[in-house]
């Protein structure tokens, strides 16, 4: 096919004016089977639909959220899920185990209680989470809070000894002017946004500045300033859940309206070292800081009750499902969305939908008793939100045992293609296709046969800053693509807050999301041939 943007355009046109059938026939599209494509759509949402979306969805946010990895509420989530999949006749359903890495164990954490508040110079309740994995308080305390100055020098540094010890610390610098939120929260695509996607050249990344301890403070000031933190430790810290900058050189976000945003800690080994620790909403984080500007004392309570249980930090597991296949059950289609979530709200948006879609999408496939040549695979992840840790160690369990195509296993070869599910209930735009240039007519052929006109901008790049697992197959040659989605308010709102509920997700996207992956997975079960592999080290040719 030709991979000119000229001709696309022109295959465009053709698409609109003839019928479906004729057009492939005309331009040698890749072939849809258009009736179980309808009778999947009529699964979902027609006049005989029966949907299970938001009973899934509510199921895994409300009843079981949050979700924070290895954590009670996961294990039941997981449990729920698999006697789910085994209720709807799917195969092969079981919680599959690995290892956790010596350097990020997931320990069982729960938080069980939860208090904050300013106590002088006036009473004022505070908007706040405990941040995940964060260490007990010795029953309610209160203490001075004190704003926390890094030292620039080993000087300062020396001034400062003895002034931590009893105090509440407010890390996260000076109050900070909140902007006057003049744009919208939520956001769908424009057909001008679209098209930018699908044409414009990959843009070029700026040079980043390695991430350091923080402007002019040295590796080795660093080390003592942590052994000062550990000599004398505070009572208790207060993070700014107002302001998050994903790495040096990123445009820094804000969030404010009591939007709490609740980056977790990465590396759970730590945190038995740490102090007990709050997340503030930027407006209460605010006061506090211009009190202490003004040298006003200020006197927090802070009261926090976990559970933590370090038996089960070695090993974590994923849940799989699959629908077997007839003609050539050895080679895999498979769908995924991370089961695991931050402790901040009830991980509905990130990610209990992207797993409610992919369940759904498998119960209508196997509802419909469709005959695939390829078995169809599901699988829900954990520990994605600390570094995609549940699809690395699959990959390396089936695929491949290092990045980059290293310690290849027989399954590689097998292997068809993987779809994620992970930038909340947006309705599906198109497809990012991580630079496999290869696999472009297939994907707009399939989007054609859709007829969805929301859907089908697919565009060369990658997802951007949206990590997730799909990359973990794509890390070792393998087809893995992430859906295009409508913002809403995902990033705005939702994703790894305090308003990470229910009320963020819109049900007629989701629904055509499980739509969208059903049709996906049937056409990749049943296609000829495997998805098309890009070249090492991806292409970004039209």
């Amino acid at each position: 096919m030709l991979q000119t943007s000229s001709a696309r355009k022109l295959l465009a046109v053709l698409a609109l004016l003839l019928p479906p059938a004729a057009a492939q026939e005309r331009l040698g599209a890749e072939p849809v089977d258009q009736t179980v494509i309808e009778r999947i759509k009529a699964a979902e949402s027609g006049s005989n639909g029966a949907s299970k979306i938001a009973d899934i969805a509510s199921t895994l946010a409300d009843l079981y959220g949050p979700r924070l990895a290895n954590s009670p509420q996961f294990r039941r989530a997981a449990d729920w899920a698999v006697q789910q999949l085994r209720d709807w006749g799917l195969a092969n359903v079981h919680k599959e185990t690995w290892t956790t890495p010596a350097a990020r164990p997931l320990p069982s954490w729960q938080c069980t209680f939860f208090s904050a508040s300013m106590v002088e110079p006036v009473y004022q309740p505070l908007i706040a989470v405990p941040e995940a994995w964060s260490p007990a308080t010795d029953g309610s305390i209160e203490a001075q809070a004190m704003l926390l100055v890094w030292p620039r020098s080993l000087e300062e540094l020396e001034r400062m000894r003895g002034t931590l010890q009893g105090k509440m610390l407010l890390v996260g610098g000076p109050a900070k002017p909140l902007p006057l939120p003049e744009t919208v929260a939520a956001h769908r695509f424009s057909r001008e946004e679209l098209a930018t996607l699908a044409l414009d050249p990959i843009p070029a990344k700026s040079p980043v500045s390695p991430p350091s301890g923080g402007p002019g403070i040295s590796d080795d000031l660093l080390t003592k300033i942590l052994d000062w933190f550990h000599r004398e430790p505070p009572l208790a810290q207060f993070r700014n859940g107002g302001v998050f900058q994903n790495d040096p050189g990123d445009e820094e976000m804000t969030f404010q309206g009591g939007t709490v945003f609740g980056w977790g800690f990465v590396n759970a080994s730590a945190m038995p070292h740490a102090r007990p620790t709050a997340i503030l909403a930027a407006e209460h984080y605010n006061r506090i800081a211009r009190l202490l500007a003004r040298h006003v004392p200020v006197k927090l309570q802070l009261e926090i009750r976990t559970e933590r249980d370090d038996s089960y930090q070695s090993e974590s597991f994923n849940v799989i499902a699959e629908i077997p296949g007839s003609a050539k059950p050895q080679e895999v289609v498979m769908a995924g969305a991370h089961l695991d979530s931050w402790p901040y709200a009830t991980g509905a948006t990130d990610n209990a939908i992207g797993c409610a879609a992919a369940m759904e999408a498998m119960r209508i496939l196997r509802s419909l008793d469709l005959r695939m040549d390829r078995t169809v695979r599901l699988a829900l992840w954990s520990g994605e939100e600390e570094g995609l840790l549940g699809s690395r160690a699959y990959v390396r369990q089936h695929y491949a045992v290092g990045p980059g195509r290293q310690g290849l296993k027989p399954e590689h070869e097998t292997f068809s293609v993987y779809f994620n599910l992970d930038a909340g209930s947006g309705e599906i735009r198109g497809v990012w296709l991580e630079h496999n240039a290869k696999a472009r007519p297939v994907f707009e052929a399939w989007f054609s046969a859709l007829n969805d006109p929301a859907a089908g901008t697919v565009s060369i790049r990658d997802a951007g800053r949206g990590i997730s697992d799909h990359q973990a197959f794509d890390a070792a040659g393998l087809p893995a693509f992430a859906f295009i989605q409508d913002p809403l308010d995902f990033d705005t709102r939702a994703r790894h807050t305090n308003m990470d509920t229910l009320d963020r997700i819109q049900w007629a996207d989701a629904e055509q999301m499980a739509v969208v992956l059903a049709s996906f997975l049937y056409q990749a079960a049943t296609r000829a041939d495997l998805v098309p592999r890009k070249e090492p080290g991806g292409s970004d040719a039209r």
